[in-house]
């Protein structure tokens, strides 16, 4: 269900040039800006939490999952070389599970590892917030991944339709509307960073096991839904 030429075509079109610059810049601010509250307001929990949970959970993690999740499939869409790729004796569902594999792992690469640095930064893992919300990030990133993905393969407008839900669901609806929050991945992750930080350190407003179904639904449900969308795509000529 892997192969490596279609993972080494979407590595090479995910880091290349402008998505690479984008996939590098988003981890850099939240380094410099961690490092910059630390110099001027010290070590603090609560800041601490702030900076990762609304602006590395909330807006960074999403919007690299736009980056890696749209960009691993939606240009060979939009320019046509798909064809040429759907053409080769590869079966469809493993070329959408070789993507997302790829797109995940850049996903993690460029969250998770950036979030947890922060973390380090701003307090030291005080009360285990830096590897907690580094688990998050990385858990949220396997979801947002397939969505995004998916979004890719029906929409040829992914990017607008991800940043939407990127900054007006998950950034502003998913962090202050108390009813969306249990519809919102961030807080699915931050269920995890909830059970592996010290008690009361950060509050979820779902329950762990409740939210690793519906991770689990959400990615399973989207990569199949991807796969499904791809192997009914038509190619000129196969009519």
């Amino acid at each position: 269900m892997y192969n490596a030429t279609v993972a080494r075509l979407t590595y090479r079109a995910l880091l290349g040039r402008k998505r690479a610059a984008l996939l590098f810049a988003l981890p850099m601010l939240l380094l410099v800006i961690s490092v910059a509250v630390r110099l001027l307001a010290g070590a603090d929990d609560g800041t601490t939490g702030d900076l990762l949970g609304g602006f590395a959970l909330a807006t960074m993690v999403p919007l690299i999952g736009v980056i890696a999740g749209t960009g691993a499939i939606a240009p060979e869409i939009d320019d046509g070389s798909i064809v040429y790729l759907l053409s080769k004796p590869v079966r469809r569902p493993v070329v959408i599970l070789t993507k997302l594999l790829v797109a995940m792992g850049v996903s993690v690469f460029f969250s998770a590892i950036p979030t947890f640095f922060a973390g380090l930064v701003l307090d030291g893992n005080s009360r285990h917030l830096a590897v907690a919300y580094g688990v998050a990030a990385a858990v949220a990133s396997l979801a947002y991944s397939a969505i995004f993905l998916l979004l890719g393969v029906v929409t040829r407008h992914a990017v607008v339709a991800g940043l939407v839900y990127a900054l007006v669901w998950e950034s502003l609806i998913g962090s202050l509307v108390p009813g969306a929050k249990t519809l919102s991945v961030q807080q699915w992750a931050l269920a995890s960073a909830s059970y592996i930080a010290d008690g009361g350190a950060i509050n979820a407003q779902v329950g762990l096991p409740a939210a690793v179904v519906l991770l689990v639904v959400v990615t399973l449900g989207a990569t199949w839904g991807a796969a499904g969308k791809l192997r009914r795509l038509t190619l000129a000529g196969e009519e």
